[in-house]
């Protein structure tokens, strides 16, 4: 009886022990993926972070699809900021927006968004992911920039500028600002989530993350010519920005998997002080037809189906960035025009593909078959 008690509870240890995953850095995404992102703003009572420990199970399956945003994982080899970024090896493009980022053994850290190179990389996936991990980053000073020129005179008017330096000046020349990044991983669950996706196992990682900021900026008057730097402005002193805090904290929590037939990150929330989730998206597979502010009528997209060519046409002269995805989102083409364009397909096998365009004014994803 004793042998067989112990057979049943060694039975249920090594359970417990096969249930838990480790994330590396081949789990992640490479160049060439595609990833559709939804979010859901209004999330259901129903959405909780839950308990920690192992064996959790999260109930996603309510969330809906608000919007949906298509992210295109390319190399940084080709972009238009690829000289800022020598140390990064994947990018993400997201409705224009390019972020830089490198990924190794030890984590993925971010280097900068668009032009906006970080003074130090800031680490957004710690590596190797395993149940108990913990770590720290930071504090760093991620950004430092001086800004100055129209875009200043618009954000410190002389009425906001006579305020903030008791009407000593009227005139803000030049604004310094530093924000520092602290960020405090955790692994604390592991177990099971359902989204509208399917069912995965996970691991639960919260991140923490202090964003402190500092604004530094010189005033002078117009008449005397008279100027000094004013310290530690609050945000809340300045109109267009009085709805931040130098001091902010943001917590996130993150559902990640090295289930192949998904991309990492299956789903996410942010939270307030109390742990009520507040914003959730998930990932989905591409939607066909779907539309924001984008309207059929303004794009034009034949023949469909098609054999050798596609041409796209739009009544607006304006940018569009075109990607064409196969049904499990590999990047197939990806190109960039303002009229019209006519893509050749000779060499692309037949089946079904997603055309994903992208403008100012919206997105348009259509359903393509090559015959």
């Amino acid at each position: 009886m004793k042998t067989r008690l112990f057979t049943i509870a060694l039975a249920f240890v090594s359970m417990t022990i096969s249930a838990q995953i480790t994330v590396t850095d081949t789990d992640l995404v490479n160049v060439g993926d595609v990833v559709y992102t939804v979010y859901d703003n209004n999330p259901s009572s129903l959405i909780a972070i839950g308990n920690s420990g192992t064996g959790q199970v999260w109930d996603f399956s309510s969330l809906q699809a608000l919007s949906v945003d298509t992210e295109f994982y390319i190399s940084p080899i080709g972009t238009q900021y690829e000289a800022s970024y020598p140390n990064a090896n994947l990018a993400l493009n997201t409705n224009g927006t390019i972020s830089y980022f490198d990924v190794s053994s030890s984590g993925v850290y971010a280097h900068g968004i668009n032009d906006t190179v970080f003074n130090a990389p800031a680490l957004f996936l710690p590596l190797s992911l395993t149940y108990g991990l913990s770590t720290t980053d930071g504090p760093i000073i991620v950004l430092e920039d001086e800004i100055t020129g129209p875009f200043l005179g618009v954000a410190l008017p002389s009425v906001t500028v006579a305020a903030l330096t008791n009407n000593i000046a009227n005139r803000a020349d030049t604004a310094l600002i530093q924000v520092t990044n602290t960020s405090e991983f955790s692994v604390s669950a592991s177990g099971t989530i359902t989204t509208p996706l399917g069912t995965y196992d996970v691991l639960r990682l919260k991140e923490e993350k202090e964003i402190s900021s500092v604004l530094n900026i010189y005033c002078s008057d117009t008449l005397t010519q008279m100027g000094m730097w004013f310290n530690n402005i609050p945000f809340s002193s300045i109109p267009m920005l009085a709805g931040f805090s130098n001091e902010e904290q943001e917590v996130t929590y993150r559902w990640i998997t090295n289930d192949t037939t998904v991309s990492y990150l299956v789903a996410a929330v942010v939270v307030d002080s109390f742990d009520i989730v507040k914003e959730t998206s998930y990932q989905t597979i591409p939607i066909a037809n779907s539309i924001s502010h984008l309207s059929l009528s303004d794009i034009n997209v034949y023949p469909i189906p098609t054999t050798y060519n596609l041409t796209v046409e739009t009544e607006n002269n304006e940018l569009i960035i075109l990607n064409l995805v196969d049904v499990n989102g590999k990047l197939i083409v990806s190109k960039q025009f303002n009229t019209s364009i006519n893509l050749d397909l000779s060499q692309i096998e037949k089946g079904i593909y997603y055309l994903n365009l992208n403008t100012d004014e919206g997105k348009l994803t259509k359903k393509i078959v090559i015959e």
